[in-house]
């Protein structure tokens, strides 16, 4: 299993095989708790340094990760959706699926998300049990949950239809002219799942591309659903920072938000 740097999803399968799953699993033995890093890039692409540096820092955690390169819009395709989500929660049931195989902890298995990829996240997150999201070509996931046991959500896009939506996010996602209860369907502010994960949220105050209030009415609707959460956000910085820890994406207390994680983390047992 993974004898190569990175697999499709599914041989086969015309959705499932148009994403790649790049494995950072820890090998000694032990079985370790595990996160599914879904990198930003708007739907339009995947960003390099939201992936593979995520998941090296998670590794120095004693975390193992996967990192994945789901669909994005392309020229040939005005819109992607539902692949991403699709693509998703089968990653998230596959890891649990084959948890023994791969010496991770079927009971700890996280996501992290940054930008639309923390939209993603938020898919996974309170999606995890919609039918339309969830395929099994070959028929053996049944019984396998999609549910994350953490989410964190790095200067998402959380919001679909409001004044502070990323246009350009759901354009890619859904393409043009699309329909309103569809988009309202994933404004996850307002699509709490009554048994959503913990969940992690930083943004900065500045952030002129993602307005800082996807993350300020996230956990408000966090918090009116109950689900435990924590919020951090940082005065200064500019959109995409990833792990604030190179060349100019060091923007001083934001990087604050790693160690702040890490903490959490290991209060849910990862």
């Amino acid at each position: 299993m993974f004898k190569e740097p990175s697999q499709p999803l599914h041989e086969t399968d015309p959705t499932l095989s148009s994403a790649r799953l790049y494995p950072y699993f820890l090998e000694d033995g032990e079985d370790f708790a595990c996160v599914l890093v879904l990198p930003g890039g708007g739907y339009s692409h995947v960003s390099h340094q939201e992936g593979p540096p995520v998941a090296a820092w998670l590794n120095s955690m004693g975390i193992s990760a996967a990192v994945l390169e789901y669909s994005v819009t392309s020229e040939e395709s005005q819109s992607t959706y539902p692949k991403p989500q699709q693509q998703a929660l089968y990653a998230m049931r596959w890891l649990r699926a084959n948890a023994e195989e791969l010496n991770i902890k079927p009971s700890k298995i996280g996501v992290i998300g940054f930008s639309a990829g923390g939209h993603l996240a938020a898919c996974v997150s309170h999606g995890f049990d919609r039918s339309e999201w969830l395929i099994d070509p070959d028929n053996c996931l049944a019984g396998t949950s999609a549910r994350p046991d953490a989410s964190i959500l790095s200067y998402p896009v959380l919001s679909s239809n409001t004044d502070y939506c990323h246009q350009g996010s759901m354009k890619n996602l859904f393409g043009p002219g699309v329909d309103r209860e569809l988009l309202a369907s994933v404004c996850w502010e307002k699509q709490i799942h009554s048994h959503a994960p913990a969940t992690f949220l930083w943004h900065t105050a500045e952030d002129p591309v993602v307005p800082v209030e996807n993350s300020y009415h996230m956990a408000i609707g966090l918090q009116q659903a109950q689900i435990p959460h924590e919020v951090h956000v940082f005065p200064h910085g500019p959109h995409g920072l990833g792990l604030v820890s190179i060349a100019d994406r060091r923007q001083g207390s934001a990087e604050q938000w790693r160690p702040l994680a890490e903490r959490w983390l290991r209060e849910l047992g990862f």
